[in-house]
């Protein structure tokens, strides 16, 4: 077995040794929800957020004028930390577990479980009242909760009044009515004070709202969809109409629960290995609740693989910590029944390492493995370890000097189809996504790659002579020999000389870390070893110049095709897209829904939700910047 050395402490383990600077913490952030944690240079706590979009979150505390409090906890940041959630009703609870495990000094703490809200549904008159309620849950009623917070509960009510319009007035307030309040006005409400509705129509809207606060929101779905078929089926449009609002707005605020669900104290261990490094994340869920996370870096050979890496980061990681009876692991680690049998000895009780799990297990290991791949995106993206790669660069190229500014280029299309051209800015700091371009390639012969690559240099360094952008000082090219000589004709015609070109071909065997690097004029190429920092930027920058042009493509492709995209799946028939978009309320709605939520529509396996979820995320949601 190849053991890693001790795990290198998380970054925000070690004591700065200069003062915190968050424009390059907050280029790192994602802009996806998640919990972020404040923390000084001691290691300590300060402050537990949750954000929708945690890069603008975060971002605000060092923007905007702050109050005293928040001016005095800035002031003492060392540190940023980030867990990534799916969604924020989860990033909503990992808070509140968060701020009760630590305690952070500059958050308002929530008070103990026995004193967390609820929300209660009246029985004792013939139209119920939806209300929030904390205390005991002795009286009559039915009670759904607890939630995590007063806030979570007054965002629920707001959005049930949206779906089912059920009172939530007082009763004194209820009792007295003469005529209509404003919640009936604005359609919040359906006038059961003074008889407006119907006992039986009302008595709907209360299943409804009951099913959809016990988890049963799929059945409610299924419902409403038959009643908007019957009504479409009856020319009722405008019922119709508002029954695909009601599902497009179930579907929205559905929430599946990934960071509280079954019972049990266990660790989730998840790797990610990318420019020669590695990220072990480790999730520590205590009683079914997520508690947090904590990313490590250990050193290890470049060819070690992810079984070799698990075993020697568990060896070392459970020395002197606790070890729960499970741990849920992104592989198996090598020799797996010695590792549980010292770990065995080492806790005093039964250790069992998992790789193949179901349900919330697997959810919570998914969720690992996406945050170890953000912590490593924001390891390889740091500034520190940027600078040495473009050194690398230098010294591997034999360049006169640091390059300044690169340019990389890729062509993307599907056997010819809506051919898509990339080009992807890097400077001395790293990517500049504002110079990113792309290109849509017309007047060729269909996958001609090298046509495409001609047209494509043309048209950007046509614009490069007139003064709209710098001219770069090294380009890379994704392909080899043939795509270079098209580029160095291209830049020829243009009369441009003194451009260092590089064309990155893929090895033999394809494999990441074989790439061979073409010269113009150089009758060999240049091959790098494995673990190069210089091979890792230059595959950093192909594989953004190629994830570009490939979204581009699909976007163009998708806007290109009258037919539903759902057509170019396969396993999807006439049937199932009816299914879906009856479960969903047409197309906009689909395209909002996550993977769970497709996974439960009748047919649909969770393999196919997720090439349903991927193909129209990719074709759909992303924005194509001007060429």
């Amino acid at each position: 077995m190849t053991a890693p050395r001790t795990p290198e402490p998380a970054a925000s383990e070690r004591v700065p040794a200069a003062p915190f600077d968050p424009r390059e913490r907050l280029a790192q952030l994602p802009e996806g929800p998640g919990v972020y944690r404040m923390v000084d240079a001691a290691g300590t706590v300060l402050y537990v957020g949750k954000a929708k979009n945690l890069k603008r979150r975060v971002s605000s505390y060092f923007s905007r004028a702050l109050n005293s409090r928040l001016l005095l906890m800035v002031g003492q940041v060392a540190e940023i930390e980030v867990t990534v959630t799916r969604s924020e009703g989860e990033a909503l609870l990992l808070e509140s577990n968060l701020i009760k495990s630590l305690k952070p000094r500059f958050n308002v703490l929530l008070r103990d479980d026995k004193s967390y809200p609820f929300i209660r549904l009246t029985t004792e008159d013939a139209f119920p009242r939806l209300a929030f309620y904390r205390g005991p849950r002795k009286g009559p009623g039915r009670f759904f909760g607890p939630y995590p917070s007063a806030w979570a509960v007054r965002e629920t009510l707001q959005l049930l009044q949206r779906l089912f319009p059920v009172r939530q007035c007082e009763d004194s307030f209820y009792r007295t009515r003469s005529r209509a309040c404003l919640q009936y006005q604005i359609k919040r409400c359906t006038g059961p004070c003074v008889g407006l509705v119907s006992e039986a129509v009302y008595a709907q809207d209360v299943a409804h709202t009951a099913k959809f606060l016990e988890g049963r929101t799929q059945e409610v779905i299924g419902e409403l969809g038959e009643a908007m078929e019957r009504a479409a089926a009856a020319l009722d449009f405008e019922r119709a109409a508002v029954l695909r609002d009601q599902i497009g707005t179930l579907r929205r605020i559905q929430e599946r629960q990934y960071v509280s669900g079954e019972g049990g104290d266990l660790d989730i261990v998840a790797t990610a290995q990318e420019g020669g490094q590695s990220c072990v994340q480790v999730f520590f869920v205590r009683g079914g609740r997520n508690l947090g996370n904590k990313a490590f870096f250990p050193l290890a050979p470049a060819d070690t693989d992810e079984g070799a890496l698990l075993a020697g980061f568990l060896a070392q990681f459970y020395v002197d910590k606790e070890v729960p009876g499970e741990l849920v692991c992104s592989a198996l680690p090598d020799d797996l029944d010695l590792l549980e049998a010292a770990l065995t000895e080492r806790a005093g009780h039964r250790v069992e390492i998992r790789a193949r799990v179901r349900a919330e297990r697997a959810r919570w290991l998914e969720m690992a493995r996406g945050n170890a791949v953000v912590a490593l995106k924001a390891r390889l993206g740091s500034q520190a370890g940027y600078a040495r790669r473009l050194s690398a660069l230098r010294e591997a190229l034999a360049l006169p000097e640091l390059p300044g500014r690169m340019e990389c280029f890729d062509i993307s299309h599907t056997m010819g189809e809506r051919t898509v051209a990339s080009c992807v800015v890097f400077d001395d700091a790293g990517p500049r996504k504002s110079d990113y371009r792309r290109f849509n390639i017309e007047g060729i012969t269909p996958g001609d790659d090298y046509a495409a690559m001609h047209q494509a240099l043309t048209r950007r360094y046509t614009r490069v002579q007139t003064g709209e952008y710098p001219l770069p000082d090294l380009v890379f090219i994704d392909g080899g020999r043939g795509q270079l000589g098209a580029v160095a004709e291209a830049l020829q015609a243009l009369g441009l000389q003194g451009l260092t070109l590089v064309g990155v071909a893929k090895g033999p065997d394809r494999r990441p870390g074989t790439e061979q690097l073409w010269l113009l004029g150089q009758g060999t190429p240049v091959i790098l070893p494995a673990d190069s920092p210089a091979l890792h930027l230059i595959a950093q920058i192909r594989d953004e110049a190629h994830r570009f042009a490939i979204t581009g493509h699909r976007q163009r492709r998708a806007r290109a095709r009258t037919a539903s995209v759902l057509e170019e799946i396969g396993g999807i028939g006439p049937k199932r897209r009816q299914q879906l978009l009856l479960a969903f309320g047409g197309m906009r709605g689909l395209a909002q829904a996550g993977v769970e939520d497709i996974a439960r529509v009748e047919g649909i396996s969770r393999d196919l939700a997720q090439r349903i979820h991927d193909t129209l995320h990719d074709a759909l949601h992303q924005p194509i910047p001007a060429p």
